[in-house]
């Protein structure tokens, strides 16, 4: 089983919006573009709303009987380990490995030794196609590299095992995540991963490393672009030279996590691809859950008393709230606004500070991200906010594509 060239994940907490985000991969179809759409939900998120991995397929296919979607569509089990991969097995055909968490535990000294053993072919200046200089790579570089990844690809390679007992091989398909850690992974450093996967055997067709800079949730992205784009372009050439090196798939791609909403760096994303005719996996995920919340919002009535009251739940439990995504968002509570001064909101007040519109005056990200990692709040809601989703299906499904569409697939594949 192979992805297509370019690929979009698409995440939907609570299961209603199947059809707005396929729509808006519709509208990229129509418009020139194969795109494939990949319905993306975690355990964390699972676990959070009760809901489990098999809702997810059923949202997908449900939504691609409806829209008459012919082309190929996954189920992405996002980022899995051993502990929790099994609960996806049955409903998934994507599998997001996430072993940041192993990078820097040190693998076996045999190992290491043997993998520094069949690399130091490499010693000298290592001259990568696309990239306008040379690396001098020497035995301690190698073993370097192989300290800090060997063990991470190691556990990779018994997660991809798991699955292979259970599924068979060309019915999925393999990501590998190593993007939440601290650093970036250097060109030298991802050539060498890239030579333990492919000593693991993991068909691995994208890979997710770390970017410099900060990829927040639900905001733009934070940092140096010119340094993202010296550092994508790159990592385009690295893998590149890497398929035909280490005989990797020939479709194997970047993936860039939390994904959504990273407007600054769409553009040198696109420039990369077609300078290099090269695939991309982007994954987004909690932009959708926010649209919900602008949809109630301009719906008014009760749907926009429900919105104000998710805010407010979520601001007086802002540390709970917070304290799970500590790393990727940056909220100064000084800069929120009060429940009380929201509860006077009218729902275009609400939907323009929400909505992810940097020229509007009234946007605010940090009310935004306050209410990314407050879907808890929805969930607790159960059938009532369920409901109201319902009762509020088309205008909220205008807003979920029409958010996909313009200001995320158009810019990264269209502009």
């Amino acid at each position: 089983m192979q992805i297509g060239k370019y690929s979009f994940g698409h995440g939907d907490r609570f299961g209603h919006q199947g059809k707005a985000q396929l729509r808006a991969i519709q509208k990229a179809v129509e418009s020139g573009i194969d795109l494939t759409p990949v319905w993306n939900k975690s355990y964390r998120e699972h676990s959070t709303i009760n809901t489990k991995p098999q809702d997810t397929r059923k949202e997908a296919d449900e939504a691609v009987k409806t829209l008459g979607w012919e082309n190929a569509y996954f189920v992405d089990a996002d980022h899995v380990g051993l502990k929790s991969v099994d609960l996806f097995l049955d409903s998934s055909n994507f599998f997001t490995l996430d072993v940041a968490d192993f990078i820097s535990q040190k693998a076996d000294d045999a190992a290491i030794q043997v993998f520094v053993n069949e690399q130091k072919k490499y010693t000298g200046k290592l001259q990568i196609p696309g990239i306008d200089r040379a690396f001098d790579v020497n035995e301690d570089l190698i073993r370097r590299s192989a300290e800090k990844y060997l063990f991470a690809v190691q556990e990779a390679g018994k997660i991809y095992r798991h699955i292979l007992s259970h599924k068979e091989a060309d019915s999925f398909v393999v990501e590998v995540s190593m993007d939440e850690t601290d650093e970036p992974q250097t060109p030298v450093e991802m050539f060498f991963i890239l030579a333990a996967i492919a000593k693991e055997g993991i068909p691995v067709q994208t890979i997710a490393p770390k970017f410099t800079g900060r990829f927040n949730k639900g905001v733009d992205y934070s940092g140096d672009i010119n340094q993202f784009s010296k550092e994508f372009e790159q990592d385009i050439a690295v893998i590149d030279f890497c398929v035909k090196e280490f005989s990797l798939p020939k479709n194997l791609k970047l993936s860039v996590h939390s994904g959504s909403d990273k407007f600054s760096i769409y553009q040198p994303i696109a420039k990369a691809l077609k300078k290099f005719d090269a695939g991309l996996h982007i994954k987004t995920a909690g932009t959708t859950w926010l649209e919900e919340l602008i949809g109630l919002a301009m719906a008014g009535g009760e749907a926009l008393d429900l919105a104000k009251e998710v805010y407010q739940k979520a601001y007086s439990r802002f540390d709970e709230l917070a304290k799970p995504y500590a790393t990727v968002i940056d909220i100064d509570p000084a800069n929120l606004p009060s429940p009380g001064e929201v509860n006077g909101w009218s729902g275009e007040k609400y939907a323009q500070t929400l909505r992810h519109d940097q020229a509007n005056e009234n946007f605010n990200l940090n009310f935004r991200q306050l209410l990314h990692v407050g879907y808890k709040i929805a969930a607790e809601m159960g059938e009532r906010y369920i409901l109201a989703l319902e009762k509020n299906e088309k205008i909220i499904a205008q807003n979920v594509t029409e958010n996909l569409f313009e200001r995320h697939i158009k810019p990264l594949f269209l502009s």
